[in-house]
């Protein structure tokens, strides 16, 4: 258990990890939905073989994670030290990120930037399930944090990159609907869209090294030295856990679930352009999804007591199914757009539930290997999966080529939300944990 000063407010411990995730996913937040078409004909001209070499960054560095980082940190590293290290590094990277325009200093500074910041996703939640007193009521209200942290870097940058020397008075304009309207419309192109993107990767930059000295403040989570008798890696240790049913069901549906997830994104930008949402609207019906996120993390502790782990993740493995079978049969931009709503109960009441139980039922000594074998699949192989899939699905279910290629959405989304019932039969059927950790020894199959 983390060592803590007494001088400091008993309440001190879940301010510091929310500041932590607060500044965790402004990172992230700041500079990830920027880049959507950064690295393409409209910012840096990236071939896209090029642009899938920086894409695929971050995935990779998960499943490296999974293997190498964050057993290191379990049996060797301070947990609040290393995630400083991490950050300062990865901060550094960003910044160069800010100042570069050519793909090998691009993919360069890319690389290093996901190497050292893809394991602190893990390493965070360790250190909060580590000092939390009852996970399961305690992390939901500190992790949308983390949440309040992606909407308060992404959403300025819809109005930094509005071109606001073509944009009217609000009377000249007929009111403030219609003046947001054209706000949303009127984006900045050529160089002047370039260099005010590329602003994004230098705030989190800044906001990397910020949250690295902030880490030298947080509680005290020291590593766990390997039990005599028992695997020197933490990584090994994790992977043996899937020899237990329920743990090894809840993996292979993360997995499809993660690839389904990814799925969305893949999608949606161009879905809902064609439904008729303005290209400039996009990314701000998308960040929908993130505000109703905020309600149901919030309600997650009363919600996971009340229906248990299988029921809740079931709800949130269908909200996919739901918002895919909307998109398909209800091609309308308001439908389409409210759907996003169901992000906050894809993420809460299946993501976030998966951290909690994964804190619950596996080994404390190897906190951050824990995390990282499910975020192994969240943002790793669940990511590079959807991008061999996904496409695949999308050209079959298109006619015609170039300019007057039709995708058929009314089938193509039937895919994902049919991947989606799937892992939520294969929870129903199969996922059968005790309702405590401890209750039994292992490979069971006991009614929850």
């Amino acid at each position: 258990m983390a060592n803590d000063s007494s001088a400091l407010p008993a309440s001190s411990p879940k301010v510091r990890l929310s500041v932590m995730l607060f500044l965790q996913y402004f990172i992230w937040g700041c500079w990830l939905p920027v880049s959507f078409g950064y690295f393409g004909k409209a910012g840096l001209d990236f071939t896209e073989g090029q642009q899938t070499a920086i894409n695929i960054c971050f995935p990779l560095s998960a499943i490296l994670a999974m293997f190498f980082t964050n057993a290191f940190v379990d049996r060797n590293f301070a947990a609040e030290k290393f995630l400083a290290i991490s950050q300062f590094i990865g901060g550094l990277a960003l910044l160069g990120m800010g100042q570069v325009k050519s793909f090998p200093l691009m993919l360069t500074f890319m690389a290093i930037h996901c190497l050292f910041y893809v394991p602190t996703i893990s390493i965070t939640n360790a250190i909060c399930f580590a000092n939390l007193k009852d996970a399961q009521k305690e992390f939901g209200p500190v992790r949308l944090w983390g949440t309040l942290g992606w909407i308060a870097a992404a959403w300025p940058f819809i109005f930094i990159l509005v071109d606001w020397a073509k944009v009217p008075d609000m009377a000249t304009a007929g009111g403030f609907v219609k003046w947001l309207g054209t706000v949303f419309q009127t984006s900045l192109s050529g160089q002047a869209l370039i260099d005010r993107q590329a602003m994004a990767f230098t705030v989190a930059g800044v906001a990397s090294l910020l949250m690295a000295a902030y880490s030298l403040i947080l509680p005290h989570t020291p590593p766990k030295p390997a039990v005599a008798g028992q695997e020197s890696t933490a990584g090994l240790a994790s992977l043996k856990n899937l020899a237990t049913p329920f743990i090894l069901v809840l993996f292979i549906v993360t997995l499809i679930d993660a690839t389904v997830h990814d799925g969305f994104f893949f999608y949606a930008f161009t879905y809902l352009n064609k439904v008729g949402v303005p290209s400039n609207w996009v990314q701000t019906a998308m960040s929908i999804g993130q505000v109703a996120e905020i309600v149901t993390m919030a309600i997650l502790a009363p919600v996971l007591a009340t229906l248990g782990w299988r029921k809740t993740m079931i709800i949130g493995i269908l909200g996919h199914a739901v918002r895919f079978t909307i998109f398909a049969l209800i091609p309308n931009p308001y439908v389409a757009v409210a759907a996003n709503l169901l992000h906050g109960v894809c993420y809460a009441f299946y993501f976030a539930t998966l951290y909690i139980f994964i804190d619950e039922f596996l080994p404390k000594d190897s906190r951050t290997s824990a995390q990282g074998l499910f975020n192994f699949l969240v943002l790793g192989m669940g990511p590079i999966l959807s991008r061999f899939i996904w496409p695949v699905v999308q050209k079959i279910n298109t006619t015609g080529e170039g300019v007057d290629a039709v995708v058929n959405y009314r089938k193509l989304f039937l895919y994902p939300a049919g991947g989606a019932v799937v892992a939520a039969i294969l929870l129903l059927l199969f996922f059968h944990p005790p309702k405590k950790a401890g209750e039994s020894s292992g490979s069971v199959n006991l009614p929850h």
